[in-house]
């Protein structure tokens, strides 16, 4: 993700490790066989070097990092970082009217929410999504003894703006006794309706709208926020037949607004998604932790349009590459089991119709390289880095001379770095040495310390 373009992808969704402390493989046999991984984590599962880098850039996260550490321990500090580094990549790369889906479950959501209230700012976090993912009679959903038994995973959603990310709201469509409650009136041409007059009028917590305060048919404002659609809308609907004026006895007029079940689209849902079940029949791979396609079809869907790009960080067995697919998106698929794009041919292959897996426009692509994202340098860019950091090296804080100090990638070029202003940094030449092919030097041999690891010397 360091090498893809800043304000590239319109929808991430991700499925990574739970820290579930779980080692995963596929079944000998399965379509899946071969894929596995583990996912329990220690300091050694990650690039001490994150931890300086987190310091740096991001106090409010690395805050986060200190208190997870002193409540939880090293373990799931661990998993923290492994899990911070790749947030704020994702949110560098999301449109602006972009949304993340953040797949997971207890053991670690409620650490995950701090980190991305940081990351992404607690303004923009939208919902906290239930999936039932087990039912009654399968395992670990009643068949615990001292607690309640585990029978939902958790989706976080954030936007990379909550006043311009996109969203379609995704429908229930009713089933035929609700339909039968809710529609109880008929026109004489047998029209099925609702009486919805009570959305009429915008209540008074809405807050006044001058252009929506009117008067329309002899009906003035009840109060000052005024009617719920604008003046043109309204008589567009009254002469629709959606607005009825009914006469009462003694000259009294009353409007009524029907909704036709012809009209209706369904339900709204809400965030308990308790109609989608788990994988099952022939779309079961056997992979661990696949989830349906039914709920990659509806995330997909209600924060994209069609053509828009989605990546799928942790793609696995390539279920939302495919659902991304099936319903008109590009997508992106990362995975770091090579297993992972024979799952990718042989999905697009039964589900999608896709046999040309080359290089041709259109056709899915496999890479293995660190994409590299574009980025100039400033001709007097050392000058402004020199201002900037005070004279002092961005590694040990001790101040040199202009001469002294070298311009140096803070995320290196083997590891996807650009050379763009935003990525470089002036060392000393003992840091530049000690850094060589890792990631931000700033504060590390002090993060060290503060783990355990090392000594003074470094």
């Amino acid at each position: 993700m360091r090498g893809m373009e800043s304000g590239s992808i319109d929808l991430i969704y991700l499925d990574p490790p739970f820290n579930s402390k779980h080692d995963y493989s596929a079944p000998i046999g399965s379509k899946a066989a071969g894929a596995a991984f583990k996912d329990t984590w220690a300091l050694n599962d990650i690039d001490v070097a994150w931890w300086g880098e987190i310091a740096d850039a991001h106090p409010a996260l690395y805050k986060v990092l200190e208190a997870t550490k002193e409540s939880a321990g090293k373990s799931m500090m661990s998993y923290m970082i492994n899990m911070g580094v790749r947030i704020i990549e994702m949110r560098r790369i999301l449109k602006n009217d972009g949304s993340l889906y953040l797949h997971c479950d207890p053991t670690a959501s409620h650490y995950l929410k701090i980190a991305l209230d940081s990351i992404f700012g607690h303004k923009n976090f939208k919902n906290e999504i239930s999936w039932k993912r087990s039912t009654s009679g399968q395992k670990g959903s009643q068949h615990a003894t001292k607690k309640f038994g585990h029978n939902r995973d958790v989706i976080l959603l954030y936007s990379r703006d909550s006043r311009h990310a996109k969203f379609n709201p995704p429908k229930r469509p009713l089933t035929k006794e609700e339909s039968d409650e809710k529609f109880n009136r008929q026109d004489p041409d047998g029209r099925r309706w609702k009486d919805d007059s009570a959305h009429i009028w915008r209540t008074p917590g809405m807050g006044a709208r001058p252009n929506l305060c009117y008067e329309w048919r002899g009906f003035q404002n009840p109060h000052p926020a005024g009617w719920r659609l604008s003046k043109e809308r309204l008589e567009e609907e009254y002469q629709r037949g959606n607005f009825e004026i009914i006469k009462k006895a003694g000259g009294a007029r009353r409007l009524i607004r029907k909704v036709y079940e012809s009209d209706y689209a369904g339900e709204n849902i809400g965030n308990l998604w308790d109609d989608i079940l788990p994988v099952q029949g022939e779309e079961d791979l056997k992979y661990p932790t696949q989830k349906p396609l039914q709920l990659l079809e509806r995330i997909i869907e209600a924060s994209s349009n069609e053509g828009e790009m989605v990546l799928d960080p942790f793609c696995g067995c390539a279920t939302a590459c495919s659902a991304a697919e099936k319903l008109g998106r590009k997508w992106i698929g990362i995975d770091i089991s090579a297993k992972a794009y024979d799952l990718v041919r042989s999905r697009l292959r039964r589900e999608a119709g896709i046999e040309k897996f080359t290089k041709g426009a259109g056709e899915v692509i496999h890479r293995v390289d660190i994409p590299r994202r574009k980025g100039t340098r400033s001709p007097c860019l050392k000058d402004v880095l020199y201002g900037r950091q005070g004279g002092n090296c961005n590694g040990c804080g001790e101040h040199f001379r202009y001469q002294n100090l070298t311009m140096d990638h803070v995320v290196p070029r083997s590891k996807g770095g650009p050379d763009a202003d935003d990525n470089m940094q002036l060392l000393c030449g003992h840091c530049n040495s000690i850094k060589g092919g890792r990631l931000n030097m700033a504060g590390l041999k002090t993060r060290l310390m503060e783990l355990g690891v090392g000594n003074r010397n470094g």
